[in-house]
């Protein structure tokens, strides 16, 4: 499973191969690294509450409610892309780690 830590060495290594390794570059891999840990811990808790999960409101009556995770998740990943974008790393510049061989 992929970890904050091996995502963000592959991405280094992706600029690297792209001559691009330049701090400013380096910190948007820290963002973007930021946003996966905060999607994942919005899958978690998806998995764990549901879509909708019930809550009481303030007059004490229990009613459906919608997990705010799931919009959470999707702006995260939003994020992510739009990182991606900005690093111009894309499946058709990423070299491969058997090219190395």
């Amino acid at each position: 499973m992929a970890s904050a830590k091996k995502i963000r060495e592959s991405l280094i290594k992706q600029l690297q191969d792209k001559g691009a390794n330049v701090e400013h570059f380096i910190s948007l891999i820290d963002d973007y690294c930021w946003y996966w840990e905060q999607e994942k811990a919005m899958q978690k808790d998806i998995k764990k509450r549901g879509y909708v999960y019930n809550a009481i409101s303030a007059s004490g009556k229990e009613y459906e409610k919608e997990n705010p995770s799931v919009k959470n998740a999707l702006m995260y990943n939003k994020q992510k892309l739009s990182i991606l974008k900005e690093l111009g790393l894309t499946t058709d510049n990423v070299v491969s780690d058997d090219d190395e061989l």
